[in-house]
Parts: C-alpha cells; structure tokens; sequence
C-alpha cells in the first residue's frame, strides 16, 4: 500500500521530539506559528458558526411557532414541534463547526446514529408512549376537561402531556395514564358531543294502572328544567318481567348534569309513585311450612 505524507501537525510533533538545543526549540516556535494561526483560524470560524447558527436556529424556530399559533394545533404539539425543529438546527450547526476544525464529520455522523440506536433500543416503552403522545396531539380524541374511560381509568383529563395523560377521578385522585396504554385501547369520551342520554328503568307491579304510572313519569320529566326539549325524551313500557311491569325513561341533558338528572329523576319516581299508590315490586320469596302428624 501507498503510505500518506505526514500532516502537519505529525511533522510538527516529530520536530518537538529532536530539539536538542535553543536554537532548535527557537527554529520549531517560527515554523509551528503558520499551523497555530491556521488552527486559530479554524477556531474563529468555529465559533463564529457556531453562534451565528444557533441565533439563526432561534429565529427559525421563533417564526415557526408563530406560524403554527395561527393554526388550530394543540400547545402541546406546537411546542413539541418547535423544539424539535430546534434541536435539529442545531444538529447542523454543531455538525458544520465541528467540521470546521477539520474533524471528520462522517465519523461523527456515525457516533450520533449509534448512539441513537442503542438509546432507541433502551427506551422502546418510552418511544412508544412518546409515539402515542403525539397521535394523540395531533388527531385530539379529548381535550383537557373531557371526562373519558381510557386505559383501564376513568376521569377528568387534567393535562395532555408527550408521554402520559393525568386524569383526576370521581373521588379527587390524580391518574397518570401511559399513552400508549391509551392508544392500544377503546377511548370513551363521555363528554366530547356536549349532550348525553340518560337511561332508566323503572318498574311498577302488575296489580298498578299503567295510565297513572305513564302520567307521574311524565310529570317528573317536564317539571325538570335541565332535561332538554330537543331530542324529546323517551316514556315507553318495555317490559313485562317476572314481578313487575317496567318502563324505560330515557330523557336527554347536558353532559354536565348527567349525574345530577339521573339522582333526581330516581328520587322522584320513589316519591311521586309513592304518592300515587304505585307500587314498586321487589324480590320477594315465599316459604311454605308444612306440618306432618306422625
């Protein structure tokens, strides 16, 4: 093989190792001072790229979010999108000023891909929930507020973050949900259509008149000011079960008073078939006892 010409940085250190006199060390100073300035020079331009790219890197990164503040896209995202788009500008720039001091690049460029690998390969479960994080910036199943059953959770979403969502339950506990939990599953949002139907059933014993029971629900529901007009609640028997004849009531509300609807319409129905002399079967059992004279 063809050997390659020393550099001179090589010549110069080869020089430093034969000084034997002054005038040998005074004679390595004046023909070292050309590399020094030329690596000084490398060193300027370095710096001057380096920074000159990072103000430019700020500014791109700047104007894009104010791009995207004009859009209709989440913060989170938005803010996820600019930093990325940060971090690979200045990629660039630590790569060209690196470059500048005459190191290799391309072996550069190699260290970062392996490095990222072996991080890629240590994190798959946090890559994966950062994966599910964005998809679910991006096409918003709920928003901040909703209530939703996700993920083996149901609660109120508190905060949408890259990695996890935090609910807050019924009960006031906060729930730090993986969002890959949540995207590999069903989403239930109980509140994204801003109304909901309540379902109930009541039931009434066979012995009862159907018109008076028709009549009390009817009452319950119009005298309710949160159940809404429009779609028109439903009042229907449905069924004949074992021990009682059962109506389904089926109004529909805010989703907010959803719970506040239900509570108050079954209370009403106690009170109102009470007064009406309504009946409401429960289980019951007969025992029989027979007496055998020997």
């Amino acid at each position: 093989m063809e050997e390659q010409a020393p550099t001179a940085i090589e010549q110069a250190a080869d020089a430093a190792l034969n000084v034997e006199s002054p005038e040998d060390a005074l004679a390595l100073v004046e023909s070292s001072l050309p590399l020094l300035q030329d690596y000084a020079l490398n060193v300027f331009w370095a710096l001057v790229i380096f920074f000159v790219g990072r103000w430019i890197a700020q500014r791109l990164t700047k104007a894009l979010g104010t791009a995207l503040a004009k859009t209709d896209m989440e913060d989170t995202l938005e803010r996820f999108l600019c930093n990325m788009a940060y971090t690979v500008l200045m990629a660039v720039v630590v790569i060209a000023a690196i470059g500048k001091l005459g190191v290799e690049t391309t072996s550069v460029l190699a260290i970062f891909g392996a490095a990222g690998l072996a991080v890629g390969l240590a994190l798959q479960g946090s890559l994966s929930n950062f994966a599910a994080g964005v998809l679910i910036v991006a096409f918003r199943p709920y928003k901040v507020g909703d209530f939703i059953e996700a993920g083996g959770q149901a609660g109120s979403v508190e905060e949408v973050q890259i990695f996890t969502t935090t609910l807050k339950s019924p009960d006031n506990k906060k729930i730090i949900v993986p969002n890959s939990q949540i995207m590999n599953g069903t989403i239930t949002n109980y509140t994204a259509l801003g109304t909901r139907r309540v379902d109930l059933v009541f039931g009434c014993a066979y012995g009862d008149d159907v018109d008076t029971a028709y009549r009390v629900l009817q009452e319950i529901i119009a005298a309710d000011e949160r159940i809404l007009k429009d779609p028109e609640p439903t009042i229907a028997l449905n069924e004949l079960a074992d021990s009682s004849v059962n109506f389904i009531v089926r109004p529909w509300v805010n989703s907010a008073d959803y719970w506040g609807v239900y509570n108050s319409v079954t209370e009403q129905v106690k009170r109102k078939f009470d007064a009406a002399g309504l009946n409401i079967p429960f289980p019951q059992r007969d025992i029989h006892v027979y007496q055998h004279n020997d």
